[in-house]
């Protein structure tokens, strides 16, 4: 795990390039916090980093 023990921010998180990002670095082992403004997609960003086995937190 590349990222382990660092937190990654970032935002747009809620869809596309944004989404793609956060997945990438919870995969590689970072925490992440993402932004974004649509909650609904927010939650499927959510369930998606923490299948890697990384923790989140979003903020909208």
């Amino acid at each position: 795990m590349i990222l382990q023990d660092k937190v990654a921010l970032v935002t747009g998180g809620t869809a596309g390039i944004g989404r793609a990002t956060a997945i990438a670095l919870g995969a590689a082992g970072a925490k992440v916090v993402f932004s974004g403004r649509r909650d609904a997609e927010a939650e499927k960003t959510a369930q998606l980093i923490r299948e890697t086995g990384a923790e989140c937190l979003y903020v909208h």
